[in-house]
């Protein structure tokens, strides 16, 4: 097939073809296989961490400018100039260190970000190459393409995201030994060749603050299994050594506080210097053990005089409490009384209303019977007998 030199027919600068380098291109397997790629795991997250897949979706980046990118070339374009890392997040985007809270810290103050960071523009553009859905041969350009190692690196991840683990080192095994060369990290410092990273995506969960996909455990083993039988020595360095690239949790490496890079201490083989006697300041170990002891004697006596003031201050809450119940009780008392007092006077007043209404009834029956006795006397019967008589003579007349 003849290879074009001009523009493709989309635009874009590179050719129609895949973008494959011939010389790179590995040798063609036997029997042909489907240009249909599966999809392995969630097809809608792209077994994405749902924390970065957040950050994706919701990016300016991706919903605005990459919207606008609907063809296969223009994302490899768009990878070419853009994509200059490999980590999930932009450098200083996301500073776990000193958070408070789901959203705190001095970096999270960016509006838009939240608790994740400013996602970088090489995962917004591999989730970009997913929604694309690429096809056997599409990914197969990417991962030969001969102008960008970038382009050929999220080929690569493309593949450790979506492929079957099964799958995996059919699609790396040509590349594990590649010498290209590409700074993984943000704002730079960190080279690695394209083997190592490749034999890095089969052996490591960990990629700086994210994770790929798990991969069964007797899959892993037949994986790792393969690398010892074609990399025999770096295998057998590997159990004398720590890895030669270890990425932890914020995507820092070793190399730190005088250590190579493969994790261990520069001095390991050194014997310690015997010090002389004339090079020994007699008496510090004595002087730090009196140092010591003061200090000790001094942190209790500040304990003792803690305690001693936390006591007093409960003893005396104490003595308040018995202070106050002893007032409301005088207060109680005195309602007590005075209540006795009202209750005392009611009472004497109902019983001077109940004598002086039995002394007015008392009188009332004793009027009542001196009346009935003035009318049953002898001198009341003389009186009617007159009056009974007169009566008697009128009726004659």
């Amino acid at each position: 097939m003849q290879v074009q030199d001009t523009e493709g027919a989309d635009g874009s600068p590179w050719n129609n073809s895949s973008g494959c380098d011939e010389d790179r291109r590995p040798a063609q397997k036997e029997g042909k296989k489907s240009n249909v790629l599966p999809l392995w795991g969630n097809e809608r997250t792209m077994n994405l961490n749902p924390l970065i897949l957040t950050n994706i979706q919701s990016s300016h980046y991706f919903k605005v400018n990459l919207y606008e990118l609907k063809t296969y070339h223009e994302v490899i374009d768009e990878i070419y100039y853009k994509v200059s890392h490999l980590e999930p997040w932009e450098k200083g985007s996301r500073k776990t260190a000193g958070q408070t809270g789901m959203c705190g810290g001095r970096f999270m103050q960016v509006r838009g970000v939240g608790a994740g960071g400013i996602v970088s523009t090489a995962y917004c553009l591999l989730y970009k190459l997913f929604t694309l859905r690429l096809t056997r041969k599409q990914l197969n350009g990417l991962i030969n393409h001969p102008d960008s190692p970038y382009i050929r690196a999220l080929g690569f991840m493309y593949i450790r995201y979506t492929q079957p683990p099964a799958d995996l080192f059919t699609w790396y095994s040509d590349y594990l030994e590649d010498e290209e060369e590409l700074d993984v990290k943000a704002g730079g410092g960190q080279t690695m060749k394209m083997g190592d990273i490749l034999k890095q995506f089969l052996t490591k969960l960990e990629w700086f603050s994210t994770l790929f996909p798990r991969i069964p455990v007797p899959i892993q083993k037949d994986l790792e299994l393969r690398l010892a039988e074609r990399f025999p020595q770096q295998q057998m360095n590997a159990r004398n050594a720590k890895p030669p690239i270890t990425l932890n949790s914020h995507g820092k490496y070793g190399g730190k506080d005088g250590r190579k890079d493969n994790g261990n201490l520069t001095s390991r083989n050194q014997q310690p210097r015997h010090i002389p006697d004339s090079e020994a300041q007699w008496g510090e170990a004595e002087r730090t053990s009196h140092w010591r002891a003061r200090s000790d004697e001094d942190r209790k006596d500040r304990n003792r005089e803690g305690r001693d003031r936390e006591r007093d201050r409960l003893r005396e809450r104490d003595r308040e409490r018995v202070r106050e119940r002893d007032r409301e009780r005088d207060r109680h008392g005195k309602r007590s009384n005075s209540r006795d007092r009202s209750r005392r006077q009611r009472e004497c007043r109902s019983r001077s209303r109940d004598r002086s209404y039995r002394d007015r009834s008392r009188d009332r029956h004793r009027d009542r019977d001196r009346h009935r006795d003035r009318r049953g006397s002898p001198y009341d019967y003389a009186t009617e007998l007159a009056r009974e008589r007169e009566r008697q003579r009128r009726e004659r007349e």
